[in-house]
């Protein structure tokens, strides 16, 4: 395989990195500015890319795009929305507005009417109620109410081969919420002095952010392996790169999380400070589709 990404995947990660930086939030503060979010959502809504599967993009680039998003703490759906549109063709025309629905909630749910659910080989739907609390800040969950219709059977491979690309775009979105929380980390190391020297300059801090941007690589290398295998392996080994890519990218990203927090010194400690809402997401994601060591039959170093 080819790690490196095309010309057009290049740029659909410029694009999608310039929408995050331009509209996700700078600030805790931000997370409540309704303008800004309805400005991010129609701009998210504008490029079509929560129908990236039924357009024909491959994992690799859903990957790209969850990745930025990630970074960016965009809070707007796009993880839900676009696992339900690889689904496209098991479900009734009119789905706009659908997210998926994990352990009976729907995630991404702001804005969305339906959920679907796959259940081993069963494909359901239904209403998306009312919202409900949850660690992650960026992304909103909702209950789901009245009854579930049975839309399809899907085959075993189909079921898979789904499994597969929903894990890959978690561990995308844990690679990108690494990325941007290392990045804030590193600013902050920049700026903040003590003792008339800004902290970056000693080796325990410094330390530390190399450290954290070797565990990001790491990921960035495992997760490109398993998007590339969502469409060019069999289901089973799609299914088990992606599985190594969720532990390796999941312990990662909370370990860079928890250094960025470690870094701030005692502002990472408070609300105002936007680490904590990297920490929350990273720990959001890795709960979605979880993934057990035991789950695979080689151990991680």
């Amino acid at each position: 395989m080819d790690v490196r990404l095309t010309n057009e995947q290049r740029q659909l990660r410029d694009a999608a990195a310039k929408l995050a930086d331009d509209l996700g939030p700078g600030s805790v503060a931000d997370l409540a500015d309704l303008a800004r979010i309805g400005r991010l959502m129609r701009a998210v809504e504008s490029t079509g890319w929560r129908e990236l599967r039924s357009d024909g993009a491959s994992g690799v680039e859903v990957a790209v795009v969850a990745e930025e998003f990630g970074r960016g703490l965009v809070d707007v759906p796009f993880l839900g929305p676009v696992l339900a549109d690889d689904l496209r063709d098991h479900l009734p025309p009119e789905t706009a507005g659908w997210t998926i629905a994990v352990d009976g909630r729907a995630i991404d749910a702001t804005g969305c009417a339906r959920a679907v659910a796959l259940t081993e080989r069963q494909l359901t739907s239904a209403m998306v109620g009312d919202t409900v609390g949850g660690v992650d800040l960026t992304r909103t969950e909702a209950e789901i109410t009245g009854p579930k219709e049975l839309l399809d059977q899907l085959p075993r491979e189909r079921v898979r081969r789904w499994y597969a690309l929903a894990l890959v775009a978690t561990c995308a979105d844990l690679v990108g919420v690494a990325r941007g929380a290392h990045a804030l980390a590193c600013d902050y190391a920049k700026v903040r002095a003590q003792y008339g020297k800004t902290i970056g300059s000693h080796q325990a801090v410094a330390h530390l952010l190399a450290e954290a941007l070797a565990l990001i690589e790491g990921s960035v290398s495992v997760l490109r392996h398993a998007g590339w295998a969502v469409d060019e392996l069999d289901p089973e080994a799609a299914v088990r790169a992606a599985r190594i890519a969720k532990i390796y990218c999941a312990n990662a990203a909370r370990t860079v999380c928890e250094t960025g927090v470690q870094v701030h010194g005692g502002i990472g400690n408070t609300w105002d400070c936007l680490a904590h809402v990297y920490l929350r997401r990273a720990l959001g994601s890795t709960e979605l589709f979880p993934v057990r060591l035991e789950e695979i039959d080689s151990g991680l170093s």
